[in-house]
Order: C-alpha cells, then sequence, then structure tokens
C-alpha cells in the first residue's frame, strides 16, 4: 500500500495561530484607536469651554465692574490734583512740605492712588486701559506677571518636543493630502457631492490648521478610506498593526498635550478666576457681586481721603491733624497690622515643635 505523504493542512496550525495572535493585535490597537479619538475630542471640548468660559467672565466683570473703575480713576486724579495744589499753592515749612510730600509717597507706594512723580505731574489721558487701573498694587501685578511668564515658559516646552513633533507634523500632513485628494470638490461634477465635499473639506482644513490629526483621523474613519486589508494576509495585518502603532503614538502625544494646555490655563490669573467663580457658584454666592462690593468699599475709602485732603486745602483741619492722616486710612493701617501679625504667629506656630 502506498505511503501516505504529508499533506499541506500539517503546517497550516502555526500558520493560523500566527494569523489569529495579528488579529487579536489588530483589534487591540483598533480599540485603543478609538478609545484615545474619545478622550481627545472630550479633552478638547473640556479645553475649548474652559477657554470660552474664561472669555465671558473677563468680559462680564469687565463690563460690570467699568463704571467702578471709571470712579475709582476720577477720584485718583482728583487726589493728585489737591496735592499738586497744596504743594504749588500753599505757604509750607520745609519740614511740613517735606512730611505732606512724605503722605502722598504713602498713599502711592501703599497702592492707594496710582503713582505719579511730585515734580513732574502730567494729565492722564480720559481712556484709561484695565491693566493702568490695576498698577496700584505692585506686588499684584508682579505675581501676576510672573504666572504669565511662567505660563507662556510652559507653553514652549511643551510644543518644543522635537522627534515627536516631526513625526507627528508629517503624520498630519500625510493624512490631510490624502483626504484632500479625495474629497477635493474640484474633482467631482455633480452638484450635491461638490456641497458635500465642499463641507467635509472645511472640516478637514479646519483640522490640519489646527494640527488636531485625531479629527482627521476620525473623518478618515467616518468615510471609511482605510486601506483595503486581506485578513488572511499575514503582510497585510502586520502593516496595519505598524501603522495603527504609530497612529495610537502620536495621539497619545496629542492627548498629553491638551492636558498640558487646560493645566496651563488653569494655572493663569483668570484660570483661577473661573475656578473660584464655579466653587462659589456651588455654594449661592455671586463672585462677582462680591468682588463689586470689595470695590465700591475701597472707593468709599478712596472718597473720604479725598474729602480729607479738601478739608486741608480749605483750613478746616490743622496741619498737625493733616499729617496724622484720615480716619479711614488709619483703620485701615490698624487692619494691615493685625492681619499681618496674624500671618505672622501662624508662621511661628507652624514652626514650633514641642
Amino acid at each position: 500500500m502506498p505511503r501516505k505523504t504529508k499533506s499541506a493542512s500539517s503546517t497550516s496550525p502555526s500558520t493560523t495561530l500566527a494569523l489569529s495572535d495579528l488579529h487579536i493585535h489588530l483589534l487591540t490597537l483598533e480599540k485603543e484607536h478609538q478609545s484615545i479619538l474619545k478622550q481627545i475630542k472630550k479633552k478638547r471640548t473640556e479645553l475649548n469651554n474652559f477657554v470660552e468660559r474664561m472669555r465671558s467672565l473677563a468680559t462680564e466683570i469687565f463690563q460690570k465692574a467699568s463704571p467702578c473703575f471709571q470712579k475709582m480713576s476720577a477720584l485718583d486724579q482728583e487726589i493728585h490734583a489737591l496735592f499738586k495744589e497744596i504743594l504749588t499753592t500753599r505757604k509750607l515749612g520745609k519740614q511740613t512740605q517735606k512730611k505732606i510730600e512724605s503722605l502722598y509717597m504713602n498713599l502711592q507706594m501703599g497702592g492707594i492712588i496710582s503713582h505719579k512723580s511730585i515734580h513732574e505731574q502730567q494729565e492722564e489721558d480720559d481712556d484709561l486701559d484695565l491693566d493702568e487701573l490695576f498698577e496700584n498694587s505692585q506686588t499684584e501685578n508682579h505675581h501676576s506677571h510672573e504666572n504669565r511668564n511662567q505660563y507662556w515658559d510652559s507653553q514652549q516646552e511643551v510644543q518644543s518636543s522635537s522627534a515627536s513633533r516631526t513625526e507627528e507634523s508629517r503624520k498630519i500632513r500625510q493624512t490631510f493630502l490624502k483626504l484632500a485628494e479625495i474629497f477635493h470638490p474640484d474633482k467631482v461634477q455633480d452638484s450635491e457631492t461638490h456641497k458635500s465635499h465642499t463641507e467635509i473639506m472645511k472640516e478637514i482644513n479646519k483640522a490640519y490648521q489646527e494640527g488636531d490629526l485625531a479629527r482627521l483621523l476620525e473623518i478618515e474613519r467616518q468615510h471609511q478610506l482605510g486601506e483595503t486589508i486581506d485578513n488572511n494576509s499575514e503582510d497585510d495585518l502586520t502593516r496595519r498593526c505598524k501603522n495603527l502603532e504609530q497612529q495610537n503614538e502620536i495621539l497619545k502625544t496629542q492627548y498629553e498635550k491638551l492636558k498640558q494646555e487646560l493645566r496651563l490655563a488653569k494655572n493663569t490669573p483668570e484660570g483661577a478666576m473661573v475656578s473660584d467663580a464655579r466653587k462659589a457658584a456651588k455654594h449661592g454666592i455671586d463672585s462677582i457681586g462680591l468682588m463689586l462690593k470689595q470695590i465700591e468699599t475701597q472707593i468709599n475709602t478712596i472718597a473720604d481721603i479725598r474729602d480729607f485732603i479738601k478739608d486741608f486745602r480749605e483750613h478746616k483741619i490743622t496741619i498737625k491733624e493733616f499729617l496724622e492722616g484720615p480716619p479711614s486710612l488709619r483703620s485701615l493701617r490698624e487692619e494691615m497690622m493685625e492681619e499681618l501679625l496674624e500671618e505672622m504667629m501662624e508662621e511661628l506656630g507652624g514652626r514650633i515643635i514641642f
């Protein structure tokens, strides 16, 4: 009886196993791909919403606070004018002159009025921008400036990843060209298809300009533009797996960048205002209304100081009373001293180890 020859199927288990592993790996990569796309879309929406909230809150504050800022500006100018009149027209002794100049400078250094040279005062424009109104507080501006610098420094760090950025840019351009080749409206004659392709190209161009690879890949998948894969071809499956692995790595980088951008936005002064407003809203507190009340209190204090200086100009109070400063300012100093002492005690208390 003739000997049976080995059938070709005897080698099939290893091939089948290899293909099976590739199928599983491809499925895993595709699931990961879809998961990252969803995460990117969610994080991008979160970032856009937060930035929009920053803008709307800043606009709302500016609109509601503008009348208060105008009052503060008018009072500020009036106080400067009063001091100028007193120092230039009133006959004063040298020591008294120096003490009044010192009081004038203390009001400036304390942030109660804006800084202006005693001997070289100039008329300011009526249209003060918002930043100039906050020049009273040198320390707060310094910290705000530092925060902005930190934001932009960090932003530069995020954007300076050389190798991954080059690869990402290459992939974005490659995908864009592929989609543009298929969806360019000039390549079709049918009016309905032309209209459809025009809208799709708008999305493609927007995603390309924003460097949004996730959106480009989403458009590609939505319109089934991927390469045809032979599920029984090991080469096709391997190539598809490798391509997905590269895409997933680039998408992970894009997701991390979005997370970093959101963190940086939240760490800006404007971002902190949004966070504070949200916390206040949870407790039923109108943060903007509270801020406006605080500004009104400051305006009343500055108005009292203005009236006090007016009284001195009109000889209603003595030089001695004037040099002691207005009652509102004295109470403010006492409050500041109490707060400073409390902070010092808390700091010392934290350092003492029993």
